[in-house]
């Protein structure tokens, strides 16, 4: 699974690790919101993690903390993309203008790309309000859950390189 802050690339490195490696990838994102925006009920959601999380192999980008303990109990890499806030602020920024006015290939249908100060605040406050969690969560997974830490893009493209050699 990936996880990390809006903007990390998420969504890019689960395509690419899913084409290398053969698997399926599932971005949450294309399953929790449904047209105009509107969010899977928790119940629901919680529900569907669960069915994903029973298949055989995947590879699963998205925060989502509420189901986050699900997926960890499951994976067995967990990559985290700890990138800083400001190339991730940026890469929503940029994103936005990308996309303008359509979803993105990992977004819902029916979602066009949209900047709210509501996410802006997000991917800000993600290292103080975040972060801490998440780094806490992965440290204690067994040892048989491989946990990966990338912090700039360099890192990942090495690591994808170093996939694909395999």
């Amino acid at each position: 699974m990936i996880i990390g802050s809006g903007g990390a690339g998420k969504s890019t490195l689960a395509r690419e690790l899913g084409s290398i490696l053969g698997l399926e990838v599932i971005h949450l994102d294309t399953l929790y919101w449904h047209p105009g925006w509107v969010e899977t009920p928790k119940l629901e959601w919680q529900s569907i993690i669960q069915d994903l999380t029973l298949r055989e192999s995947w590879i699963m980008d998205g925060n989502y903390s509420g189901t986050l303990d699900i997926r960890l109990a499951i994976a067995d890499t967990v990559i985290f993309l700890d990138f800083p806030r400001m190339l991730c602020l940026w890469r929503v920024i940029k994103r936005s203008w990308q996309y303008a006015g359509q979803s993105r290939p990992d977004m819902a249908s029916g979602c066009p790309e949209r900047l709210t100060w509501e996410f802006l605040k997000f991917v800000w406050t993600y290292p103080i309000t975040r972060r801490p969690n998440i780094l806490n969560k992965l440290s204690q997974l067994p040892p048989n859950q491989q946990v990966i830490i990338l912090h700039k893009p360099e890192e990942v493209r090495e690591f994808v390189q170093t996939i694909s050699l395999l």
